[in-house]
């Protein structure tokens, strides 16, 4: 759901009722430290921060990040250093942290089971954050945008507090590199026993789950199967790509996931993307799924972290069927398709804000003449990007998520001249008939989308 949308408030809230609570974990370090710039409201990051098990690392982060008085508007954040394909010790000490501090979070007061949820498209920080929510005890990982298949045997490794490693995608060179991660240098003493978290992988095809359930470096729990209706990025079209009279790329049979190919394989799985009600959960269980992924729904309930001006417009639009979902293939930087909300008194991103690349989650490695690594970012500026090897009509009509996505969740990075970062909030196209859901409420619990998948009293 966007980072820090399906924080750790949510996915307590839906853990603590018995169902797995997933944290996003895209951009986690960078959302953590804007927290604390914040002044670490109510306390919980500081609470949760006590329990580190690197406390010298706790408190120098706290030195450098933690004000005592709320974030001035137009005050702006400090930034991180980007990250880099051989990122120093204390990036990604940064990174365990952020992630540990949340799945802490989003397991304190209860017995449910808690998930992190990464990109494969987002690769360098993986393995640390991978490992941070294992210190704080997370039940499962789930990932897609890619092809996880090197994940598996990643958790295994780490938890045993042993070396771990990942091809590392660089464009122009075909064998790639490696990101490398040794938890050994975090400790003094011995290291605590870890339980290995299971591990679902994020697919739009059957075929790409019969290569993972087979051919993964290590076990595969199950898959979730997310159609082109989900929120988010979208697996592209097969075949030649055509859009719509919206300029939407359409999607046909090809893309239909062979639901009798994923009973076979004998794992697992639920589905996802137009789903998210409860005749959804009772046909998806009747294909054989163990159950359904939702996100629209909970995207917009009281314990979300999307900032709360945001939400109530989108709210407030559908309501009176004024929202809609645009299926973008050019915004994400990716080049994937990417969701976009459209509603009445929502600011979004648009052609003329300035290109800038400061946080740089979503760059691509590319392989320079020397042989050193570089990153650009289709977003970034134009000349910078094409000075970079990239192509020109590869920026056309690209959005900076990066920026964008810490602005739906009201950490808007302040801009020269008073300005800010304007959101782009993402949805699943099930947003167009919330309204049904609402049933004329102007606000909702995460409970309350519980009661209503589940069939239970409210």
């Amino acid at each position: 759901m966007g980072a820090g949308v399906s924080n750790w408030v949510l996915a307590r809230a839906v853990a603590s009722r018995g169902q797995l609570g997933v944290v996003s974990g895209t951009g986690l370090d960078s959302i953590f430290v804007r927290r604390l710039q914040d002044g670490d409201i109510g306390g919980h990051l500081r609470r949760a921060m006590e329990h580190f098990p690197f406390p010298d690392f706790a408190e120098r982060t706290l030195g450098r990040y933690f004000r005592r008085e709320d974030h001035a508007a137009g005050t702006p954040y400090k930034l991180i250093p980007l990250y880099r394909h051989r990122a120093d010790a204390e990036r990604n000490r940064l990174l365990v942290l952020a992630n540990f501090i949340e799945v802490f979070l989003a397991k304190e007061g209860h017995d449910g089971a808690v998930g992190l949820n990464l990109l494969m498209k987002i690769q360098e920080p993986t393995l640390p954050s991978l490992y941070g929510a294992m210190l704080a005890g997370v039940a499962c990982v789930l990932m897609g945008a890619g092809i996880p298949r090197e994940i598996p045997g990643a958790l295994d490794r780490l938890a045993v507090h042993q070396p771990a490693s990942l091809r590392y995608d660089v464009i122009g060179d075909r064998d790639g590199a490696l990101l490398e991660f040794d938890p050994r240098g975090l400790w003094v003493n011995e290291p605590p026993a870890l339980v290995r978290p299971s591990f679902l992988a994020i697919v739009a095809s059957h075929a790409l789950a019969t290569m993972l359930a087979r051919k993964a470096n290590g076990r595969v729990d199950g898959f979730v199967v997310e159609g082109p209706t989900a929120g988010g990025h979208n697996a592209p079209p097969r075949g030649q790509p055509v859009l719509n009279d919206r300029g939407e790329p359409v999607y046909g049979e090809r893309d239909v996931v062979d639901l009798e190919a994923m009973r076979a394989l004998g794992l697992p799985f639920w589905l996802a993307g137009g789903v998210g009600s409860p005749g959804g959960l009772a046909a998806a269980e009747q294909a054989g799924a163990a159950g359904i992924q939702v996100g629209t729904l909970f995207a917009f309930c009281e314990e979300s972290g999307l900032d709360d001006d945001f939400r109530q417009a989108v709210i407030a639009s559908a309501r009176v069927g004024r929202v809609d979902v645009i299926t973008d293939p050019r915004a994400s930087p990716t080049g994937f398709p990417f969701k976009v909300v459209a509603a009445d008194g929502l600011p979004t991103v648009d052609a003329a804000r300035e290109r800038v690349c400061d946080l740089g989650y979503l760059r691509a490695a590319y392989r320079r003449e020397d042989g050193s690594i570089g990153h650009r970012c289709p977003s970034e500026p134009v000349d910078a990007y094409v000075k970079k090897g990239g192509a020109v009509e590869d920026t056309v009509g690209r959005r900076c998520l990066c920026n964008a996505l810490l602005a739906n969740i009201g950490l808007a990075q302040a801009r020269n001249g008073g300005g800010a970062e304007r959101p782009l909030l993402t949805s699943g196209d099930d947003l167009k008939a919330l309204d049904r859901f609402l049933a004329g409420r102007e606000r909702y619990s995460a409970a309350a989308v519980l009661d209503y998948l589940l069939g239970t009293p409210a």
